[in-house]
């Protein structure tokens, strides 16, 4: 059996789980490099996976000796483990905190060991993304690439990105959906029953913003649109749900100071913090629309977490976004920048047949992420690089399962 060593970064754990379950249901052999954030029972009651615990507690809020130590026993733990690790091939999902480590050190060390090395880069260069890219930023980036075997990305317009600007070849970047958030609980509950548990009036029309609140996500936008929309009509609830990063707190008090001095708190549900699995799908059910004003963005796994739930996605027109949305069918796309362009976007939405029909569209919406962004696709196109990597007899032996033989492989 093909084994294959998942090194997570520790998080991500929808991710984690969706890849994690389709490789296994196509007969691959896993060891999963985790922490406590990614412990299931589910690895531990199958017989070809090994759940590797080597991260452990990641309690932002230990004290700098314990982030320390924990931080160079795992790197001890985790040189150990390549050391000794069977299996030819490691898939990095994510980098760990130290990324310039994990892109030198750790890559040449993998590749000294023989270790064929392949990457999922959701971001193809994040702080160019932030606006606080740098010379030794790009070239710990492009060491990191050049030293892959094979890198996936979610978007055209991200590979087209690693091949200009970091010299990557054309044939070692496959394209791949991001695949649809199934690891949050989805309960019976309505949208009705969803919007009486936070304290919105069923006729009140609402909007989500989730996730990190950060500069690039462009929030600011919103809240000012917010605000022209509330002028107009006060029929408008706006949820806010997600924290803001160490470095972006100021950010995050900035925005809550504009909903104090503009006088529409009472207006704005505000939950500051992270929001846990169990409780994510109270949010996206009491919702009519996400809005994702995003400045910058390579993609967003909230908007397919949106999906899954049935929900539209308003979006501007950055990154893979615009060609997630089928205007007038899963949502709308407006331009980045600009707070009047989302406000007149939003209006359209909430008189439009999209949201007049939302109960029997929500089906459809799922139905539309379940096709485009299946695991099962995410899956294949993996197993299918794995293969080349390990060459022609075990693409064509071991490597695939009799009903996946003949499929076409992945994106060149």
């Amino acid at each position: 059996m093909l084994r294959i060593s998942l090194l997570t970064g520790g998080g991500d754990r929808p991710y984690v789980m969706g890849l994690g379950r389709t490789l296994i249901e196509q007969g691959i052999g896993l060891e999963i490099i985790g922490s406590n954030e990614l412990e299931s029972p589910e690895w531990r009651s199958k017989p070809h996976v090994q759940f590797l615990n080597l991260r452990g507690d990641q309690n932002p809020g230990a004290n700098v000796r314990v982030k320390i130590l924990r931080v160079l026993k795992y790197y001890a733990a985790l040189l150990r483990y390549a050391w000794r690790a069977n299996p030819g091939i490691f898939h990095i999902l994510w980098n760990n905190k130290f990324e310039t480590v994990d892109r030198t050190f750790l890559m040449l060390y993998y590749k000294g060991l023989g270790k064929r090395v392949v990457l999922t880069a959701h971001n193809v260069n994040k702080r160019k993304r932030d606006g606080v890219d740098s010379f030794f930023n790009r070239l710990t980036l492009k060491t990191q690439y050049r030293l892959c075997d094979h890198i996936f990305v979610h978007t055209e317009p991200m590979k087209s990105e690693l091949v200009k600007e970091f010299g990557c070849r054309d044939s070692a970047v496959t394209v791949i959906p991001f695949g649809i958030n199934d690891a949050v609980p989805q309960t019976p509950i309505t949208t009705r029953e969803a919007k009486v548990r936070l304290g919105i009036r069923n006729e009140e029309r609402t909007i989500l913003f989730f996730g990190r609140i950060v500069p690039y996500k462009g929030l600011d936008y919103l809240v000012t649109a917010f605000q022209t929309l509330l002028a107009r009509s006060p029929n408008y609830r706006l949820i806010i749900a997600g924290r803001p990063d160490n470095d972006s707190k100021h950010y995050c008090r900035t925005i809550q100071g504009q909903i104090v001095e503009a006088g529409i708190s009472e207006y704005v549900l505000q939950r500051i913090e992270f929001v846990p699995d169990a409780e994510t799908e109270v949010y996206f059910k009491a919702a009519d629309v996400l809005v994702l004003p995003y400045r910058q963005i390579y993609q967003s796994g909230v908007l397919f977490l949106a999906y899954s739930f049935g929900l539209p996605v308003i979006a501007t027109r950055v990154g893979g976004l615009p060609d997630e949305i089928k205007e007038g069918e899963t949502g709308y796309v407006c331009r980045p920048d600009s707070s009047d362009d989302l406000t007149v976007v939003i209006e359209r939405f909430f008189e439009g047949e999209l949201y007049h029909t939302l109960e029997s569209r929500r089906s459809r919406i799922r139905e539309y992420a379940r096709q485009r962004y299946s695991w099962q696709l995410v899956g294949q196109r993996t197993r299918a690089v794995y293969g080349a990597l390990l060459g022609p007899s075990m693409a064509h032996s071991e490597l695939y399962p009799a009903h996946l033989k003949g499929d076409p492989g992945p994106d060149q």
